[in-house]
């Protein structure tokens, strides 16, 4: 059983616990402030959304493409997890892969500027884009398989492919406020589907 350190100090499992839980804190609110303010947000308004201070954010973090790496690593994973539950959870396939659709469109929102940012890093960009595809390509198939299996939509459409038209449909999103890429992308999703019999 563990016991304090010198001077009443917590165990180092209680730390290491505690510097994951900052560290995760730190990661979504960084994903909040870059989907209003852009990844050039000053690092003092994600510490202030975080509730820590700016030395938490150095620490875990030293440079902002640091930072905007692990928060681009943070939403995959968070999107690569949410397939499987909502699958589990959801009412048919279709359903999953619409609530599933939906969080990556919010994902592609919140990567807004991050090419940018790793522009002086090529290669950490290359290898985050090939985390990305590693990690959602299944998901989508899963999702995609399964609907497919439930006589919910037309077989035959690859993930990379829905995955690649999903992002294109977002491009542009930024600088119109009158385009809303979701309305595009439902009408994506209907024409996937299996015609009702008459």
């Amino acid at each position: 059983m563990p016991t304090d350190g010198p001077a009443g100090e917590p165990p180092a499992r209680s730390k290491r616990a505690d510097a994951q839980r900052n560290r995760r804190t730190v990661l979504s609110a960084a994903a909040e402030v870059f989907v209003t303010s852009g990844v050039d947000a000053p690092i003092r308004q994600i510490a202030a959304r975080a509730g820590v201070g700016m030395a938490t954010i150095y620490r875990h973090f030293p440079t902002r493409a640091d930072l905007v790496t692990a928060v681009y690593r943070h939403q995959i994973e968070a999107c690569a997890e949410a397939g499987p539950a909502l699958l589990a959870g959801a009412g048919s396939p279709l359903d999953a892969l619409r609530r599933w659709i939906d969080l990556f469109v919010d994902f592609l929102v919140t990567k807004h500027g991050l090419a940018d940012a790793l522009q002086s890093d090529s290669d950490r960009f290359a290898a985050l884009h090939t985390y990305f595809l590693d990690r959602l390509l299944p998901v989508c198939a899963q999702l995609l398989d399964a609907a497919v299996d439930a006589g919910e939509i037309r077989p035959g459409t690859r993930p990379y492919e829905l995955l690649r038209g999903i992002g294109n449909l977002c491009v542009g999103r930024d600088s119109d406020p009158r385009y809303d890429p979701r309305r595009l992308i439902e009408l994506l999703l209907q024409g996937l589907q299996q015609p009702r019999p008459a």
